[in-house]
């Protein structure tokens, strides 16, 4: 199954997020996606599964319980994937970045300007 394929799920997109703070238990994974998404936990185990089963995902066994983690092999297959097309949003970053400077400059320069009107000590 290609990254895309994979990811193209938002319970397995969900779940991916879960996991980007660190590792979780299946249990803990499962009663957000069921909350979330209202699905059943052998809904949610068919997720894990194909997350698991195509590298998105490690599993550990801990005693009984089950703790899922990033893999980022297939992330970084993904991620190469896209690093044709970043050319066409890249540009268009750069002058978001330019106009929040000169929005941040414009308010700062607003606000001396008014302090400076209305400082006495001036």
């Amino acid at each position: 199954m290609h990254a895309f394929d994979v990811l193209g799920d938002p319970v397995r997109r969900r779940i991916l997020e879960l996991l980007a703070d660190g590792e979780q238990t299946s249990g803990a994974i499962t009663a957000i996606v069921r909350q979330e998404f209202g699905i059943s936990q052998s809904g949610v185990s068919q997720h894990l599964r194909v997350l698991r089963d195509n590298g998105f995902t490690t599993v550990r066994a801990q005693g009984t319980r089950r703790l899922y983690a990033v893999d980022t092999a297939s992330l970084q297959e993904a991620d190469l994937w896209l690093n044709q097309f970043r050319r066409f949003w890249n540009q268009h970053l750069d002058a978001l970045a330019t106009e929040v400077a000169r929005g941040k400059r414009r308010r700062r320069d607003t606000t001396e300007a008014k302090q400076g009107r209305s400082d006495p000590h001036d």
